[in-house]
C-alpha cells in the first residue's frame, strides 16, 4: 500500500491529538519474553512473527546456527532506521525511488570472554549507513538525515540509553 504524506498526516493527526491532549495515551510499554534454552547455551525469543533462538557467537565458542543478539540489535536499528526514513521521506515529499540502509558494528570479544578486563563489553562503535535512489539535492538529503536520526527510537535509545535495571525471580 502505497501512503503520501497527505495519507500519512491523516492517519497519524488523531492520535498527535489525542497525545496533545492527553501525554499519558502516548507511553506505550512494548515487550519481549524468551525462553531458556533446555541443554543449550541459547535463548528462545519470541518476536512476533516467529521464534527466534539467539546463541553464542561464533567469536565466543558459539556454532553459528543460532542467532547472534548483537546482529539482532543492528538488525533491530536497520529496521528502526529505515521506517524512520521511510515515514520521514513520505511527511517531507521527499522523491524517494527506492534505497537501503545497513547497520554494522565492532565488538571486542576480550571483554564479554573476561579476558581483559579493560575490553569494552558491547559495541565500541556503530555505523549506520542509507544508500538512496533519489534525485533530491543534497540539502533535503541532509534533511532527510537529520530528521531520521531524530526521530528513529532505536538509533535515539542507543545515542541517548535509559536507565536499565536487572532482576532475579525465583520460579515458584
Amino acid at each position: 500500500m502505497v501512503i503520501d504524506s497527505a495519507a500519512l498526516r491523516e492517519m497519524q493527526a488523531p492520535l498527535k491529538e489525542k497525545y496533545r491532549n492527553d501525554p499519558r495515551a502516548a507511553v506505550v510499554t512494548l515487550r519481549a519474553h524468551g525462553d531458556l534454552a533446555d541443554g543449550a547455551i541459547a535463548c528462545k525469543v519470541e518476536t512476533g512473527r516467529a521464534l527466534v533462538e539467539a546463541g553464542l557467537h561464533p567469536a565466543t565458542g558459539g556454532s553459528g546456527l543460532e542467532a547472534c543478539s548483537g546482529d539482532m540489535l543492528l538488525e533491530a536499528l536497520v529496521a528502526c532506521a529505515g521506517v524512520t526514513l521511510k515515514a520521514v521521506a513520505t511527511a517531507i515529499d521527499f522523491k524517494l525511488k527506492g534505497g537501503s540502509v545497513s547497520a554494522e558494528g565492532d565488538l571486542d570479544f576480550r571483554g564479554t570472554l573476561g579476558v581483559d578486563r579493560a575490553a569494552p563489553v558491547g559495541f565500541r562503535d556503530i555505523r549506520l549507513h542509507f544508500t538512496l535512489d533519489t534525485d533530491e539535492p543534497e540539502d533535503k538529503r541532509a534533511n532527510l538525515l537529520r530528521l531520521t536520526e531524530r526521530y528513529c527510537v532505536v538509533l535515539q535509545t542507543l545515542r541517548n540509553p535509559p536507565a536499565t535495571t536487572a532482576d532475579i525471580a525465583v520460579k515458584g
